[in-house]
């Protein structure tokens, strides 16, 4: 079966239980592109839950941790299950050793929390609280600025302008050149084969003049004595961040540029999406708009809007009844472990009034847990609150363009219509 063919979808569920265990290699962007992994990690939860994998050129070997409470104790045991970016970081594919991008993600203790904490400040409680009218109002602004009735694409109109909207906030970044943060997102989790960049060169390029503009913005702020409250004057006058060499600074601003975007961005098109494919739902929904907070967390389950997380075994480990050697790489399928239904009860239903929705790994868990996650859960409960205000109904027109990676699980482009306005 050819990677692009049209039948994909339909013939997974044959090759996933056709294929014997020892040949299975699941991290394929083709198969999350065409939304076709499923079965393979339907199979692999049942049948070998941490299992090894030959992998190919791009991926090497890699375990699959498929289950929920697996996935649990490799991200909380960080002093076995390194993220290290000069071990290989925190995505199935290895930084390259020329071009290795250190970021508090892909960093284990104590250093880790020590730079974690010098941007936390920004996501505090009073800080949400500021930040929740401003969102409010641009989140009016986008939805007011939509067409009634003739087709548009949901993910650039409100999708990706809303996050970027937010990171340009964040980041006290040039409003007129806010599409930038969304480019550089983009470039961050792509190969050459994803059609976003030409050549790994080419990626490299664009990532150097990311790193040239956001040095600029860290020279206009690293002198002021009074220090902004955005992200950038935080790393810059941070004790533990202001002498960051530059290839830490672009790991962390990419980190921050595609936690708060990408993540957010897809979740807010996977829960429009995941309505339409669920009437039973929105309906509940426009009946009880009270279920929205809990909706947002069934909506970041069942999107998982980051499919997985790499860790590196510094030791051997038993897990499962299999041995992990010192060096191996660990990947722990968030997207998996979310739909796992020993743990989850109708695990592949979307269900908006799920009881303990929050329980999920999207997140993460342990010290890498999201530092975000409470502004995603605000940006989408807004969002929603101001679509039942506006829009009756919301078609989308077609199967939605995905995104071709085993990292970022998200959408490229979903068309949609509004019929009309309340």
């Amino acid at each position: 079966m050819s990677d692009g063919s049209i039948d994909l979808k339909d013939a997974a569920r044959a090759e996933a239980y056709a294929t014997p265990l020892e040949e299975f290699h699941v991290a394929r962007p083709a198969l999350f592109q065409a939304d076709a992994m499923w079965p393979f990690f339907e199979r692999l939860r049942k049948e070998d839950p941490v299992h090894f994998s030959k992998g190919d050129e791009e991926t090497g070997p890699y375990w699959s941790i498929t289950r929920y409470e697996d996935i649990m104790t490799v991200d909380t045991t960080h002093q076995v299950f390194s993220s290290d970016a000069h071990l290989g970081g925190i995505t199935i594919r290895n930084f390259d050793e020329d071009f290795v991008l250190p970021m508090f993600i892909a960093m284990d203790q104590p250093k880790h929390d020590i730079q974690r904490k010098t941007v936390s400040p920004i996501v505090s409680p009073t800080n949400l609280a500021k930040l929740e009218g401003i969102i409010r109002e641009r989140v009016q602004r986008i939805l007011d600025s939509l067409p009634i009735d003739e087709p548009f694409d949901w993910v650039d109109r409100v999708s990706i302008e809303l996050t970027t909207q937010m990171l340009a906030t964040l980041f006290d970044f040039p409003w007129e050149e806010r599409r930038k943060l969304t480019r550089w997102s983009d470039i961050a989790t792509a190969s050459p084969e994803s059609g976003i960049i030409e050549s790994e060169e080419a990626r490299r390029a664009e990532l150097m003049e990311c790193l040239g503009y956001f040095t600029n913005l860290w020279n206009e702020r690293v002198n002021l004595t009074e220090p902004g409250n955005d992200l950038i004057s935080m790393l810059a006058h941070g004790e533990a961040t202001r002498d960051m060499p530059p290839m830490e600074y672009l790991g962390n601003i990419i980190l921050l540029i595609v936690g708060g975007n990408d993540t957010t961005r897809n979740s807010i098109t996977g829960g429009l999406y995941a309505l339409s494919k669920n009437p039973q739902e929105e309906a509940k929904l426009r009946a009880d708009p009270s279920l929205i907070p809990n909706m947002v967390s069934e909506i970041i389950r069942w999107q998982t809007p980051l499919a997985h997380m790499r860790r590196t075994a510094l030791a051997d480990y038993e897990l499962n009844g299999k041995t992990i050697k010192k060096g191996d790489k660990v990947v722990m399928w968030y997207v998996s472990g979310n739909r796992d239904d020993t743990v989850i009860e109708n695990a592949d239903q979307f269900i908006i009034d799920r009881p303990q929705a929050r329980r999920h790994l999207s997140f993460g868990f342990g010290i890498h847990r999201c530092v975000g996650n409470r502004l995603a859960e605000m940006q989408l409960k807004i969002v929603w609150e101001e679509v039942l205000k506006r829009f009756p109904k919301i078609e989308v027109l077609e199967e939605p363009k995905r995104v071709y990676s085993t990292f970022v699980k998200g959408y490229e482009r979903m068309m949609v219509r509004i019929p009309e306005r309340i």
